[in-house]
């Protein structure tokens, strides 16, 4: 009976440590949205200073992935693009971008970011262009966390 009563307490106890979230995963949840809002009001601040606009962003899930920005004619024209990474390193295997009129183009790009790092301009062929859509093949770097990609435009 003695058993039985402490194996049900050592279960009970285990269901609740795998199913109630720690103090550290809730600050940690908490300073992802707070690194978050900090880094919109710096998009904004950097999108009016320079000329250039946020197109997008999309969070590297692990190893290899492929991820979409669809960006769209609302957005405007533009002549070229830049990429930022932040949070982790990040290997960026390739980029294809689908203009408005349907034709795609891949500038041939195999990269690699350290955290908080950007590209360099790429300047887009053909002059002012919409861009319907831009795809990324890419992977976090082993050992390292979650990195974030931005896309800008001008």
């Amino acid at each position: 009976m003695k058993f039985r009563f402490v194996s049900l307490i050592a279960l009970s106890s285990l269901v609740l440590s795998l199913s109630v979230p720690s103090l550290g995963d809730a600050q940690r949840g908490r300073r992802e949205r707070r690194e978050e809002r900090r880094d919109d009001r710096r998009d904004a601040v950097t999108e009016a200073m320079t000329g250039w606009t946020r197109l997008g962003e999309r969070w590297v899930n692990g190893g290899a992935d492929h991820d979409t920005i669809v960006v769209g004619g609302a957005e405007g024209t533009f002549t070229s693009i830049a990429l930022r990474v932040e949070h982790s390193a990040l290997e960026l295997f390739d980029i294809t971008i689908t203009f408005g009129d349907g034709t795609t183009w891949s500038p041939g790009t195999r990269l690699v970011f350290a955290e908080d790092t950007a590209s360099r301009t790429i300047d887009l062929p053909g002059g002012a262009r919409v861009i319907r859509r831009v795809d990324f093949h890419y992977a976090n770097l082993p050992g390292t966390g979650r990195a974030q990609l931005e896309l800008w435009a001008r």
